[in-house]
């Protein structure tokens, strides 16, 4: 596993020096874009909206949008300097509670921990109180320029943190819209919702669900290959430097091959002028 993070988890005065290693993965199946004339991959340019320009990165500058259309630009040197002060390497436990406690809507993305050089008893000591007490670490994090709010909790045998949302960031039930206030429901129509209920009741199992469609996609895409149904970039358009080279070197060596003949021939006359034939003639 890829480490994304290093430094430690405190509570009280007790400080842990851990890594953090990312639990979860996207298994999405990336698509590319082709061209359908020619099939070469398509390209993004950042572009000007204003000028209809190609803009290169060192002309681009960051900046916050306080009305429509006005906004306040923050130079490089501001931030770095914002995040230098909170780029404390700690995951700092500030309260325990417990998990029920915490609705679902809140947890954002896994990370395991495990201890680094120095850490393995303080890390068992952490892990063992957890256990014991059935509480859950909310702690906070700086992880890439922003601040995260997390728990920290047992998984099997390890350390397990989950990113959490600030209050803030989950949207009020009362900006959905069209939901019905009132409940106009039969009694046999709900008796026959928990039985229904009761009957699709088990054990979560994680192992008895598979992405369907990702695996029906994975199929078609190997049917499409096994059956030699791909295409490539047309050779027509810009050559890559490769290219370019294995042509100038072709292209090189038939001049040199080319040149021969001629050389051949004017090399022969000399010969023939040499100044031993001149003293016999004499």
């Amino acid at each position: 596993m890829h480490t994304v993070w290093k430094g430690g988890i405190s509570f009280g005065l007790v400080n842990i020096p851990v890594k953090l290693f990312t639990a979860t993965e996207n298994k999405d199946i990336k698509l590319r874009q082709l061209h359908k004339e020619c099939h070469t991959p398509i390209n993004y340019k950042k572009v000007c909206a204003n000028c209809g320009e190609e803009v290169a990165p060192e002309q681009i500058v960051k900046a916050y949008e306080y009305a429509k259309n006005k906004f306040i630009e923050l130079d490089e040197e501001e931030l770095e300097k914002l995040r230098k002060e909170n780029e404390e390497k700690a995951v700092e436990i500030i309260d325990f509670v417990k998990i029920e406690e915490i609705d679902p809507i809140y947890y954002e993305r896994s990370y395991f921990l495990s201890p680094d050089t120095g850490g393995a008893k303080a890390y068992s000591l952490l892990r063992k109180a957890l256990e014991e007490s059935g509480k859950i670490g909310v702690a906070k994090i700086m992880i890439r320029s922003k601040e995260q709010l997390a728990i920290v909790r047992c998984y099997e045998h390890i350390l397990l943190m989950e990113t959490i949302h600030f209050p803030d960031e989950i949207r009020q039930v009362s900006d959905v819209p069209n939901i019905p206030q009132e409940e106009n429901i039969v009694k046999k129509e709900l008796d026959t919702a928990l039985l229904l209920i009761e009957q699709l009741t088990t054990t979560f199992d994680p192992a008895a669900y598979q992405d369907e469609y990702r695996e029906q996609l994975m199929n078609l895409i190997g049917d499409k290959i096994s059956g030699e149904h791909t295409v490539q970039p047309e050779t027509t358009g810009k050559k890559d430097p490769a290219s370019n080279v294995t042509d100038l070197m072709a292209a090189l060596q038939a001049s040199i091959d080319r040149s021969k003949p001629a050389k051949a021939k004017k090399a022969a006359p000399k010969k023939r002028k040499t100044p031993a034939k001149k003293e016999k003639n004499a």
